[in-house]
């Protein structure tokens, strides 16, 4: 009764014993497949968060010019408050447009129209590498004129 036991205990242990099967000789692929692999995702990501970047300061920079128009295009605005408002934005927008004080913004008045010009560098996650951004924007000044 004993040797019918385990007798019948063997079968199913060799039953269940793992069978070689194709592919199997290429135990640790994985490791080698992620080392391989890996560089080109990080790429990818630090690439796809750059580009983010790049477009929020274009937006910074957009926005700071627009709120120069605002401000210089108002009747009898004072000379420069186009490009003071511009100033204070960007101060106030953090970190994403980067070098944009070193020409400052700048704001072109005729009698008619007003142009204020942002212009700075995007914020770099990639080490050494540096995209300028240039945003216009164009209002039309407030005056009396006759009918």
């Amino acid at each position: 009764m004993v040797r019918r036991f385990f007798a019948g205990r063997c079968r199913v242990v060799a039953a269940t014993r793992h069978r070689p099967l194709p592919g199997d000789g290429e135990r640790g692929g994985n490791p080698v497949e992620l080392a391989v692999a890996l560089p080109a995702v990080l790429v990818m990501v630090f690439a796809s968060i750059q580009v983010a970047v790049v477009f929020v300061a274009r937006s910074t920079a957009l926005n700071a010019a627009q709120s120069g128009v605002n401000a210089e295009r108002l009747y009898e605005a004072p000379a420069g408050a186009g490009a003071d408002r511009a100033a204070e934005f960007l101060a106030a927008a953090g970190d994403w447009l980067v070098d944009w004080d070193t020409p400052g913004p700048s704001c072109a008045t005729t009698a008619t129209d007003v142009t204020c010009t942002v212009s700075g560098k995007a914020l770099s996650v990639v080490p050494g590498v540096s995209f300028s951004v240039e945003q216009t924007a164009h209002g039309t000044v407030e005056r009396w004129t006759e009918r």
